[in-house]
């Protein structure tokens, strides 16, 4: 009955989300993310989940970027448990952060003798390819708690690394960020410093049939998940939280990178996300403060199935942090995007009836295009001239349909309708153009319909890689 009733509830959200911003990426399942501003973008990192299984099945990371908010570019999967040699299960919760032109990509994962373990990837551009930095784990101990590592570098060049399940840590970093110094600190847990105290339970390695946590009643308490980052001179640990059996956001803040910590209550509470976890980041952007968190509410998913969600808010005046709610509809764009330049198909606002691959030629792409589906790319700037013609790179070892340009929305003026023919293999690409139809000028929402025109319904019709106008 209890899973009647979780599938029936999964498919009522799922529904009610339909149409909305929220989650921001449909083509995977992308938990726990980890957001990362760096020259007028943001990066997004998150995990993988492979829905199906009764646990936490995640073997890669993933990276998406966006100088918008609504626009996601998949960058695909820059490391994997394959690019750690003592790794063998479980890549869970990661965050990247840059210093001196390098980005440090903090994972953990389970090791080839079965603790869980804190590592570090290296790269020169926030989208990768990251490698292992160091060939073994930063921080291991044997214990469970070795997870959700997140850092921050402070004004004054020391870079702070906290973590932990149940337990909280922390470490000073060196200034090559893949080592530290002194000893892990345990971070004390109060009512006063984090909102309650957590029930003890058995703390082995195999997690997997442990008790739910519970914090003391009408308590909260940090279960998981930190979130360490300063702002205004305030240093803030958002981390997951607990009430009535479900991960909450709860924050903390504190006068120093080490504390004291001061509990300031909970964020995101009591909210329909179908997910027993919750995993958040905060980031500013472009004058705007922004909440992240995952759900379990694209077509499928649930607490072993999530996909990353956003919200804006703000402070209030003395630098605390309201409650906030979920929504739907996601956040506004803070920015156009031009279509007079290429811009690549994996490039989203929303997506129905496709997904992402990549090959080494061509890097990530479009592909699972099934007839009925489309992807619609918000707040395009047209400008005040109308563009003349429409290019798109596809792909098809078989007739591949049409692929239909319109504004607006999916039955909205029609700019364009490409006959997708056959290219010789499904990687083997090919640029079509057509000329505009309609004219459009200044700023619309682009939707990039898919229809399988005297096609076998469900076929795949073409893989897609990028698109422009032309004046």
């Amino acid at each position: 009955m209890k899973r009647i009733l979780a599938a029936s509830l999964a498919g009522c959200l799922s529904a009610f989300y339909a149409g909305g911003q929220n989650p921001v990426v449909q083509t995977n399942y992308t938990p726990d993310p980890a957001p990362m501003v760096y020259k007028g973008r943001v990066y997004m990192y998150t995990g993988d989940d492979i829905p199906g299984f009764d646990f936490y099945y995640m073997t890669k990371w993933r990276v998406y970027s966006s100088e918008d908010m609504v626009n996601w570019t998949d960058h695909g999967v820059p490391i994997a448990l394959e690019s750690f040699s003592w790794a063998r299960d479980r890549a869970w919760a990661a965050q990247c952060l840059e210093r001196n032109g390098k980005f440090y990509w903090y994972i953990c994962a389970q090791t080839v003798d079965n603790n869980m373990a804190i590592g570090v990837a290296v790269a020169d551009s926030p989208a990768g390819p990251f490698k292992d930095a160091i060939g073994k784990p930063l921080v291991t101990t044997g214990s469970w708690s070795n997870i959700d590592p997140t850092a921050y570098v402070d004004d004054d060049g020391q870079a702070y690394m906290y973590w932990g399940n149940g337990s909280l840590y922390y470490v000073k970093l060196n200034k090559d960020m893949i080592s530290y110094s002194g000893d892990i600190v345990e971070v004390p847990q109060t009512m006063e410093t984090f909102g309650g105290i957590r029930r003890p339970r058995n703390n082995n390695n195999n997690n997997r049939n442990q008790p739910t946590p519970q914090a003391q009643p009408n308590k909260d308490m940090y279960v998981e998940g930190p979130w360490f980052y300063k702002r205004n001179g305030i240093y803030y640990q958002m981390f997951a939280g607990m009430e009535k059996g479900k991960e909450t956001l709860s924050y903390s803040t504190g006068k120093t990178a080490v504390g004291p910590w001061n509990y300031q209550g909970r964020i995101m509470v009591d909210q329909p996300t179908n997910s027993f976890t919750n995993h958040g980041g905060i980031i500013d952007f472009k004058g705007r403060s922004y909440l992240f968190y995952h759900t379990g509410l694209l077509k499928g998913g649930g607490s072993y199935g999530r996909s990353s969600a956003i919200e804006e808010f703000k402070y209030n005046a003395d630098g605390t942090i309201p409650q906030i709610s979920m929504t739907k509809e996601g956040v506004q764009p803070v920015g156009t995007l031009n279509p007079y330049n290429r811009v690549e198909a994996e490039t989203i606002a929303w997506s129905e009836k496709c997904t992402t691959s990549e090959m080494a030629k061509t890097g990530v792409y479009i592909s699972g295009i099934r007839s009925g589906g489309y992807i619609k790319v918000q707040a395009v700037d047209f400008g005040n001239a109308a563009p003349k013609s429409f290019s798109a790179s596809v792909a098809a070892g078989l007739d591949g349909g049409i692929l239909e340009v319109r504004v607006d929305s999916i039955g909205g003026s029609r700019l364009a309708a490409v006959k997708i023919p056959r290219t010789g293999g499904w990687q083997n690409w090919k640029t079509v153009t057509e000329t505009v139809v309609t004219p459009v000028t200044g700023v619309h929402d682009v939707y990039l319909v898919f229809k399988g025109e005297n096609i076998t319904a469900g076929r795949e019709l073409f893989n897609f890689d990028y698109w422009m106008f032309k004046k």
